[in-house]
């Protein structure tokens, strides 16, 4: 059996979704498991337009064994228009096989978004990213109040999901939150790993 892993899964267009997604993978490896961060290529309205298998920097592409594989899933978007960015929508409606299988059945999974304003649609994107991950029978998991964070908070952070409002880096509340969003996919996927295993 291969070592269990928490996939952060996103699309980050500007930087600030990435800010989020390595902060989300300090929180997962600080429990011992495991952080695969992985993107989506840019779509385009021009048919013959494409990436190339590999991007020239960053974090590589995700692959369907990535996602079929992991333990846990976090998922990042910047928000358009109160909903996921198009390269992630397009990414997950192409996981129809993952769904017939049952793959990512009982697995927990989380979400995470940034907008360029304070009222920029920040929870709208996150309830509708939980659509598709409910759709593939995955357990969700936000962010308790138990996280002092989420009520001293002046920028991001929400009880759906670790937020962050663009500025030239996360706050004090918005690096918390997204450690503490990792760690606690971490621990589901870990309790919920070792109970399939037995």
């Amino acid at each position: 059996m291969s070592t269990p892993y928490v996939l952060v899964l996103y699309y980050s267009r500007n930087g600030h979704v990435k800010m989020l997604a390595d902060q989300m993978a300090l929180g997962i490896e600080s429990t011992g498991m495991e952080a695969r961060l992985r993107t989506v290529p840019a779509v385009s309205t021009v048919c013959e337009a494409s990436e190339s298998d590999i991007p020239d920097t960053g974090d590589i592409y995700c692959t369907e064994d990535d996602l079929a594989n992991c333990a846990g899933l976090l998922l990042g978007s910047p928000t358009r228009f109160g909903n996921m960015a198009a390269p992630l929508k397009y990414f997950i409606d192409g996981t129809a096989g993952l769904w017939m299988n049952g793959s990512m059945i009982n697995k927990p999974a989380g979400v995470f978004t940034s907008t360029s304003s304070m009222h920029g649609g920040q929870e709208s994107t996150l309830l509708t990213m939980m659509l598709p991950l409910l759709h593939q029978g995955m357990v969700i998991a936000g962010l308790p109040y138990s996280e002092s964070a989420l009520t001293s908070t002046k920028s991001g952070g929400t009880p759906y999901g670790a937020t962050h409002v663009e500025a030239e880096g996360l706050s004090g509340e918005e690096i918390k939150l997204s450690q503490a969003q990792g760690k606690r996919i971490a621990h589901l996927a870990s309790a919920l790993h070792q109970q399939q295993g037995d």
